[in-house]
């Protein structure tokens, strides 16, 4: 790609997502290699700065001020990644900085007044944001990691590699910080920009090693190709790359002021649409929301907004075959519904509702029967990855906390505060925490109509998040009881029901396509920039993705009863019986963790059939 083609793609580019952080990457990288910046006559050329640089250190080490530094390698003609510009010079950054070997002038005390840079405090990126820390919290009076103002300090430690700021005040640091000075020659802005460059970036990590935190070693530093341009284009370098800096931290401004009003638009039109109270209403609502999904539908919390607008209509009866709506009669605050419906709380429509007693501490054990606790309701299902055990003595009062299929379970402290799950058929008698609170349906046919309110972002969880607040969130049983559900009659429910598994399926579909074109729209960026600096950044953060794959096709077992939760079993039966596993995981819509722990739970109880050993493969593990 020519400049023309990317400056023509420029809009695209810094819309998609890390795309102003890969055009920061391309004007650092432009910086280092002399593209920013035109020659200067009569500038003093790099070869003299390096010879000065090297005086410099030779009479600190003559003063015995500090060791003659280690010897780097030579440097030939095929080690250079790209050609440097007539006046600059290729160097080891171990040549012309002290990087790993701090002058002696840097040693000091450790008493109670000593600022000391944490690494924590590289990635805020100023040194002003530093611990005091006292003495006699240190098993150290004295230490070689001083640094003086105007020091380059480099996190060396993944995830801190590209995390670099010049020490506005003397102090100490940490040894996973490398307080990096120069003899002569060297801009601090620009040695400061160049180890933030994708070049050193690139060449930093791949000079890690360690295993838990990797960190690059002092040898590797030193080795460090550095390019080193004539004295007065180091000031040019520096103040161009602060403005078009600046300029990116302008534009990426407006890009969160455009995010803002693009969720404003897009809860102003969900919130329309799931207050209509008649179909026509209804109608022109629906309308509008598909004019603004153009402006809002890249982000890819759009589509599960928009299922649970959806969710929230259908369970009040607005998409179902056209009847008569009646005045409220339940609550103003309710909006109306349709004729043969009726608005009941919670607790009306249960036979109870507890939660589990204290003091289950005592009962605990690695076998016996499974002890739900908040942490193993997940996605709104219960997910046993690490399960709990108790054994009960015959007489425990705790016995009123057995659950059953049909039963709805509601995390009520900790930050799961609010997760609602069906209990599905379980191999084992199970009970609930006291942090767990069991609704006990009365009709559990009602159960997954309810669950489905109970979990919608307008529904349930709406009247809910009333009362949830505060530091230690929490609920009670009286505000779970006083939830109010919309009750259709149940030939309604199913009808509502499937009609909410194909607008699912719909809403995913958009998911799928928001996601391409997001990462499309990303490698695009990266490949524009990489085609102009011919460095490609690698990704740090591993991807967490199954390491086996089925690729076989999932055969229903046997038909689960109307009580029993079964999700991936109902898909399949409504699509023949037989699906591929990526396809079932698709319309099952949850996270990869949730759907393997919901395939196992329903292989186990029959419902769907064992995958064939022999269509099992191990699949490669890519990350970045």
């Amino acid at each position: 790609m020519d400049a023309q083609q990317f400056l023509a793609e420029f809009e695209n580019i810094i819309s998609a997502p890390d795309g102003l952080q890969r055009i920061r990457e391309l004007v650092l990288q432009l910086a280092i290699s002399g593209g920013l910046t035109q020659r200067i006559h009569g500038d003093t050329p790099a070869s003299a700065l390096f010879a000065q640089n090297q005086a410099a250190q030779a009479v600190l080490i003559s003063k015995k001020g500090m060791k003659p530094q280690h010897a780097t390698a030579a440097i030939s003609i095929k080690d250079t990644p790209w050609t440097l510009p007539e006046g600059w010079i290729w160097c080891r950054l171990g040549q012309v900085t002290n990087y790993g070997q701090a002058p002696k002038s840097y040693y000091t005390d450790v008493d109670a007044d000593t600022w000391v840079l944490e690494l924590e405090d590289i990635e805020k990126g100023s040194s002003k944001l530093i611990q005091r820390v006292r003495a006699r919290n240190r098993k150290f009076k004295s230490t070689k990691n001083g640094f003086p103002n105007g020091a380059v300090l480099y996190g060396k430690l993944r995830p801190y590699l590209d995390k670099v700021l010049i020490a506005d005040e003397p102090g100490v640091c940490t040894t996973e910080i490398c307080p990096i000075s120069f003899f002569d020659g060297i801009d601090t802005a620009y040695l400061r920009w160049y180890l933030k460059s994708p070049y050193f970036i690139a060449y930093a990590s791949n000079s890690t090693h360690g295993m838990n935190l990797p960190r690059m070693g002092t040898n590797e530093a030193r080795e460090a190709l550095f390019p080193f341009p004539p004295q007065q284009e180091q000031v040019l370098i520096v103040a161009k790359v602060d403005e078009l800096m600046a300029l990116c931290d302008k534009l990426e401004a407006l890009q969160q002021s455009q995010q803002q009003l693009k969720k404003l638009v897009r809860t102003a039109t969900l919130g329309a649409f799931v207050v209509s109270t008649k179909p026509n209403e209804l109608k022109q609502s629906w309308l509008r929301l598909q004019n603004s999904l153009l402006f809002w539908g890249d982000d890819e919390q759009g589509p599960f907004e928009l299922r649970n607008a959806i969710g929230a209509v259908a369970c009040r009866g607005l998409l179902t075959d056209p009847v008569v709506i009646q005045p409220i009669t339940f609550d103003e605050s309710l909006p109306p519904l349709p004729e043969g419906w009726s608005w009941r709380t919670l607790g009306e429509l249960s036979t109870y509702i507890t939660s589990g007693s204290r003091g289950w501490k005592q009962y605990m054990a690695s076998t016996g029967d499974i002890f739900i606790r908040s942490q193993d309701i997940k996605h709104d299902a219960v997910i046993l990855e690490d399960p709990a055990y108790v054994i009960l003595p015959e007489k425990a009062e705790g016995k009123r906390t057995i659950v059953q299929p049909g039963d709805l379970l509601l995390t009520i402290t900790g930050g799961n505060v609010g997760k609602c799950a069906q209990v599905p058929v379980l191999p084992k008698h199970a009970y609930v925490s006291q942090h767990v609170a069991l609704i006990r349906i009365k009709d559990p046919a009602n159960t997954p109509f309810i669950h489905h309110w109970m979990t919608n972002t307008y529904g349930g969880r709406k009247f809910l998040g009333r009362y949830i607040y505060g530091d230690k969130p929490g609920l009670n049983l009286t505000q779970v009881a006083s939830v109010p559900v919309p009750m259709p009659p149940k030939e309604i429910q199913t009808q509502i029901m499937a009609r909410l598994e194909r607008y699912a399926v719909i809403c995913l579909r958009l998911l799928q396509q928001v996601r391409e074109a997001r990462e499309t729209a990303k490698r695009l960026a990266a490949a524009a920039v990489a085609s102009i600096t011919g460095i490609r950044r690698e990704e740090e953060e591993d991807l967490k993705v199954p390491k086996t794959e089925l690729i076989s096709k999932l055969r229903i077992g046997l038909n689960p009863t109307v009580k029993e939760q079964a999700p991936l079993a109902v898909i399949l039966a409504r699509q023949n019986g037989e699906m591929a596993a990526k396809d079932l995981w698709q319309r099952f819509g949850g996270e990869i963790d949730a759907f393997y722990a919901q395939l196992k739970l329903e292989v186990g109880r029959g419902w769907i059939l064992e995958p064939v050993v022999a269509e099992m493969r191990e699949v490669e593990v890519e990350v970045g």
